[in-house]
């Protein structure tokens, strides 16, 4: 396998299979080899946990240099924060558009659950490096600059909860469903789908119908604990 520097030119032959030609003279997307070092991160660090993975683990999975990474990324702990927020950034492009779904609070409420849990599924990999920044921003040693990014990707997180309470809280508003603590309830719902990354495997369904049923289950769960029964 031939590394690819960012400087020279080449095929790449990544260890996933990835491949690329460079010639001399090609402009090159900065945008799409970030991706693909996102890809790779995601992946590495899903695999091995924050503290385990290495810049040079990453650049052995995407087949380049360690080099190549640290020319867009200046830390192993900002290409992290970078892959949280690319996370966060697909929960929040798959619910928003239910939001706007057809029927009363609890089928929006039930249309958003279920986007969050194909989200979860569809990109496995950024969705435990979000979890994983949970458990950083909570135990994790961090420089202050450190900590004020992470702290602004909670914030995200949070915002992304208060989308689910405010459906919730008008869920409950007009009997539909029964909740003494939209707060906690919402947090029991969220965290049933985020724990899925622990025991879903990509790799064993059988693509996207079986991800939709899978989905629609885990919300039916969710759900009937908390329906009004009339």
């Amino acid at each position: 396998m031939r590394a690819i520097d960012y400087h020279g030119a080449g095929m790449v032959q990544g260890s996933r299979g990835v491949a690329r030609q460079k010639s001399r003279g090609e402009a090159v997307d900065p945008q799409a080899r970030k991706v693909e070092i996102l890809n790779s991160a995601a992946r590495c660090f899903m695999e091995k946990g924050y503290h385990a993975t290495s810049i040079d683990d990453v650049a052995r999975a995407l087949g380049c240099t360690k080099g190549f990474i640290y020319h867009y990324y200046a830390s192993k702990t900002d290409l992290f924060f970078d892959v949280h927020r690319e996370g966060m950034d697909r929960l929040f492009a798959a619910v928003m558009p239910a939001t706007q779904a057809v029927g009363g609070p609890l089928a929006v409420l039930i249309a958003m659950l279920t986007a969050h849990a194909r989200a979860m599924m569809d990109h496995h990999a950024f969705e435990t490096v979000v979890a994983q920044g949970v458990q950083i921003h909570r135990f994790g040693a961090t420089t202050p600059d450190q900590r004020r990014t992470l702290d602004e990707l909670i914030a995200s997180r949070d915002r992304f909860e208060d989308l689910f309470k405010d459906q919730a809280h008008a869920a409950r508003a007009v009997g539909q469903i029964v909740a003494d603590d939209i707060s906690i309830a919402v947090k029991m719902m969220l965290g049933a789908l985020q724990w899925s990354i622990f025991w879903y495997r990509p790799e064993a369904d059988d693509g996207p119908d079986a991800r939709d049923r899978l989905a629609a289950r885990m919300v039916t769960t969710i759900i009937d604990g908390v329906r009004a029964r009339n």
